[in-house]
């Protein structure tokens, strides 16, 4: 297999400072795509991103820092990520942001800058990166849902609708996207990633909750929160969600479309 199979592809990865974006910007990376890394870092954040990328073997990398609560700096992210290389190939729409509460409980504020960064920004990326993708036969849309996007828990309204409604904007995009390209150049497609519990900064607050009601330990909590939905009982690692997106993004995967792939230990099938 060609390690390089991204050469002379450019990829977009929206979050990707560290967590789970990071981990497939430096996925990509080694498979030779220039990367437009993305999100509201601090500096030294960003220069660290942006240097693990390049260790990683990006053919070129730059850093892009607006707020998708906002469709116009969407519509300014697209026109610079765009411009760069001529054209965004391979799209993640990693960023995502969480807030628990019950519903009656929810702030109003609260439910639309979930559903802005989780959803719309996803709509407003995926509206400015087709048309290159289209024109030139090959193109990948790797939207990065959750379980959360395929079944429901409490005190999650937002972010659980924001999933939902990524999943089915994704088939949207597939049906739409199906017939362009051909199996040589690659085919454009629209898949999601669902991952399940994974190491990421997004969980510790959950964590810490857990851990202060059992007043316990973090590692005690973390088993507890595993018991309770994945029966793994273990964590994945961002770098395994950058696996399958880097695998959906060859060239021989142009008939896996439209799809979900959970990565949660077993946690859907329940």
């Amino acid at each position: 297999m060609n390690e390089r199979f991204l050469e002379n592809r450019t990829a977009l990865i929206t979050g990707s400072a560290q967590g789970i974006g990071l981990a497939i910007a430096e996925r990509f990376a080694r498979a030779g795509a220039a990367v437009v890394l993305h999100g509201l870092a601090t500096p030294s954040q960003a220069e660290n991103a942006i240097a693990l990328v390049k260790e990683a073997g990006a053919s070129d990398v730059i850093f892009l820092a607006h707020d998708l609560r906002h469709a116009h700096a969407i519509d300014e992210l697209m026109v610079e990520a765009n411009a760069w290389r001529g054209g965004i190939d391979l799209l993640v729409n990693n960023a995502g942001i969480q807030f628990t509460a019950p519903i009656v409980d929810m702030p109003a504020e609260r439910w639309d800058e979930i559903l802005a960064i989780n959803l719309s920004a996803a709509f407003h990326t995926m509206r400015l990166a087709l048309p290159h993708m289209l024109a030139r036969g090959f193109g990948r849309i790797v939207n990065i849902a959750s379980v959360h996007g395929m079944i429901a828990s409490a005190n999650k309204g937002p972010y659980v609708a924001s999933k939902f409604g990524l999943v089915g904007l994704t088939r949207v995009a597939a049906l739409e996207c199906a017939s362009y390209g051909t199996q040589l150049s690659g085919g454009v497609t629209a898949n999601c990633i669902a991952p399940g519990w994974t190491e990421t900064s997004i969980l510790e607050p959950q964590i810490a909750d857990r851990a202060r009601n059992l007043g316990a330990d973090r590692n005690t909590a973390v088993k507890d929160l595993l018991r309770e939905k994945q029966p793994s009982l273990r964590m994945s690692q961002p770098s395994e969600i950058g696996e399958v997106a880097a695998m959906l993004c060859q060239a021989w995967a142009h008939n896996i479309n439209g799809t979900t792939i959970p990565v949660d230990g077993g946690w859907t099938t329940q």
